[in-house]
């Protein structure tokens, strides 16, 4: 590290300019990265995929996408199975139909078995399934668009026909609002500034987020060549502006506040710079392959968006670590004492670094020393209390369920929500609005639509004998499930469903929307506990070089994943259960957590968290080499860090708390454990837990095996 420093410093020009340019081109890569970007969330080989594949293929239609639900509500007198309600209606629906072109639609006939009438007469259901969208598959805006507006003015037995569905209801919600990806980075940016200036009481507050801008355009430009050779999810953008943001900023205050530690030994120039990043830049480059590590273990995932998060994601940590490296010790050398002027004045005469906590050191807080100490003499009592509430919400998280959210939570009001609530006021349910598409032969949709009406769970079935619904040899045939696809019991029925079409007699195929989620959510979670067994090894192997110790990263393993466990639990209290959700995303309680989710949040929560116990660790071991006292090295360690680990933990969340007015519900509940999980691992995990365990384990935590201390050398 040092000779990396010294380099540097001796072309710090170069460096500068490099950097400069860097920026100037991830600048233009970022303005029009979001339509390099793709919104598909494809599971390649899994069977709802490949039916979708060979719908979408012969019919262009349905598949993928939800369809658009038209709702006959007729006046108080008339029955929806009167000829004259089934006529109006059947024309309202081939006007709606050919408002949306390449849809196919069906209305209720009157046979037998249909499942579209309610048994009061007071509601019936049709659909058009639209074609698939673009850039995302699985949504038609335009499509709904011209539903609504050849929907409106129409009426059915004497009253509006109505238009609800998936993507009416999310419409409805403000699901495509929000603000843009450049005002939340602005917003995370103005919260950071603010801690920083509170931080460092000196326009140095100013460094951090030079280097943060530098980092997040110089990874859109990575990233702009990226989605040039691979598909990569659109997740990614928002990843780099705001959690790159963060981690800029993280390892920039490492460095910065080491560097200001160094000054007041009395070093100066090149010198301070210099021993700020032996030790300092030592930690962020551990840092920094910890947090890539537990998003390159996304990979192993056979799904290729959540690869491409993976990857995409792996850039933010690689920038952000060479622009700690390599363009902040520029900066310091450059501007650093002058910017830091003021503070250096203020602290003129109280620095005396080489007394321990009782010095006068001004880069040491007095706070965060007393602090440590009362951990330190109250470490059963801290380890007991925090342990406890990382256990309970763990254990909340325990009921998690991946999966798409359930229909009566995509909206709160509207009319599409009004129309969801006439459907199951009159005992048609909430299936009616995620009905399940089967893709066999012509020969065989007689057999597959009796075996299909038999079955458990199921309400209705059609299939359909017009053009649309026959081509070649395939045939499409509608089931309409009681209950909704994403409830337990529409799970359940799905299976059934899957059972009865694939018999060999058949060789019926399973589509549609709540298919593929089920297949996406299997696939993602089959490779679950080979992903965190490869991040916990490599994790491991790391920090057990680092700190010296096998002990120590044992902790700090089993640590983060209670830790990462524990936000699960805040996520499905907040979401999953309602608690918050109608506060943050204006949605009832969504009964389980988009698919992807809970994954990306493990991912990115577990590399964060490991950079602050990499921080407090490391400088405990620091310590604990000079003084030879465990209790002595934590109370210095965590007085030296405290303060650091607390400031990049606010700015962590308030970044978060700006990717929270993403439009996307799934973003949100992912700001949400993001946001949640930093700032209980920074308060309850790495300021009681952490330091009481170290100090309950004594001379233990050292311990490293004689091979491994003679392989290693000398720390």
């Amino acid at each position: 590290m040092p000779r990396m420093t010294r380099f540097v410093m001796a072309r710090r020009r170069l460096v500068a300019l490099v950097w400069v340019v860097l920026a100037l081109a991830g600048a233009w890569a970022a303005s029009g990265i979001s339509d390099a970007l793709s919104q598909s969330f494809d599971a390649p080989g899994r069977p709802a995929f490949e039916a979708n594949e060979r719908i979408v293929r012969a019919y262009g239609s349905g598949g993928t996408i939800s369809p658009i639900v038209l709702v006959a509500r007729p006046e108080e007198g008339r029955d929806v199975r009167d000829q004259d309600v089934r006529d109006e209606l059947r024309e309202a629906v081939e006007r709606v139909a050919g408002a949306v072109p390449g849809s196919r639609a069906v209305s209720s006939s009157g046979a037998t078995g249909e499942g579209l009438d309610s048994a009061d007469g007071r509601a019936s259901v049709a659909y058009v399934f639209p074609p698939v969208g673009r850039p995302a598959p699985d949504e038609n805006p335009q499509a709904l668009a011209a539903a609504r507006k050849a929907a409106a003015g129409t009426e059915v037995g004497g009253r509006p026909l109505a238009v609800t569905g998936i993507e009416a209801l999310t419409d409805d919600s403000g699901g495509g609002g929000g603000a843009g990806l450049l005002i939340e980075t602005l917003v995370g940016g103005l919260g950071a500034l603010i801690v920083l200036a509170w931080v460092f009481s000196s326009a140095l507050a100013f460094v951090p987020l030079v280097v943060a801008a530098v980092s997040i355009l110089t990874t859109f430009l990575l990233l702009r060549a990226l989605a040039a050779l691979t598909e990569v999810s659109f997740v990614v953008q928002f990843l780099i502006a705001l959690i790159g943001l963060g981690i800029a900023i993280d390892y920039s205050l490492l460095v910065v506040f080491r560097w200001r530690e160094e000054r007041a030994a009395g070093r100066e120039g090149p010198a301070a710079v210099e021993a700020a990043m032996r030790t300092a830049g030592r930690a962020v480059a551990v840092s920094g392959v910890t947090v890539g590590i537990g998003l390159l273990a996304l990979v192993v995932v056979p799904v290729p968006f959540i690869r491409s998060i993976g990857f995409g994601g792996l850039l933010i940590p690689i920038v952000s670590v060479l622009a700690a490296l390599t363009l902040l010790p520029v900066l310091l050398l450059g501007v650093g004492e002058r910017l830091d002027r003021r503070w250096a004045a203020r602290h003129a005469g109280t620095q005396d670094a080489g007394q321990g906590h009782a010095g006068r050191d001004a880069t040491v807080s007095p706070r965060w020393i007393r602090w440590a100490a009362l951990v330190v003499r109250r470490r059963w009592i801290a380890a007991t209390a925090g342990l406890l509430v990382l256990l309970v919400l763990a254990g909340v998280a325990t009921t998690l369920r991946p999966g798409q959210p359930t229909v009566d939570s995509l909206s709160a009001g509207g009319d599409a929500r009004s129309a969801l609530r006439h459907l199951e006021r009159h005992g048609l349910g909430t299936g009616a609005i995620t009905p399940i598409e089967v893709l066999t032969t012509s020969g065989a949709a007689g057999d597959v639509e009796r075996e299909l009406r038999e079955t458990s769970g199921i309400r209705g079935v059609v299939s359909p004998t017009a053009p649309a619904w026959r081509r070649g040899d395939a045939a499409l045939t509608v089931a309409l499930p009681s209950q909704d696809s994403a409830s337990d019991r529409g799970r359940e029925t799905l299976d059934r469903v899957r059972d009865a079409a694939g018999k060999e007699d058949f060789g019926g195929r399973v589509g549609g929307p709540a298919a593929q989620d089920r297949d996406l959510t299997e696939a993602i979670y089959a490779s679950f506990p080979v992903m965190v067994l490869l991040i916990a090894v490599i994790t491991f192997a790391l920090l057990a070089r680092a700190l010296r110790s096998v002990v120590l990263p044992i902790k700090a393993i089993l640590l983060n994943v209670l830790s990462v466990g524990s936000s699960f639990g805040i996520v499905v209290l907040v979401w999953q259960q309602g608690g918050g959700s109608e506060l943050l995303g204006g949605v009832p309680a969504t009964g389980s957590i988009t698919t992807w989710v809970p994954l990306a949040i493990f991912a990115f929560l577990y590399g964060l968290s490991m950079d602050y116990e990499v921080f407090i660790l490391s400088r405990v071991r620091e310590e604990y080499d000079r003084t030879g006292s465990t209790d002595e090295a934590v109370i210095e360690g965590l007085g030296r860090t405290g303060r650091l680990v607390t400031s990049a933990a606010l700015v962590l969340f308030l970044a978060f708390v700006a990717l929270g007015a993403a439009p996307n519900t799934e973003i949100r509940i992912l700001a949400t454990g993001l946001a949640a999980g930093i700032l209980l691992d920074a308060t309850v995990v790495r300021a009681r837990v952490v330091p009481a365990l170290v100090t309950l384990f004594g001379k233990a935590n050292w311990w490293l095996p004689a091979p491994l201390a003679r392989r290693w050398g000398p720390r």
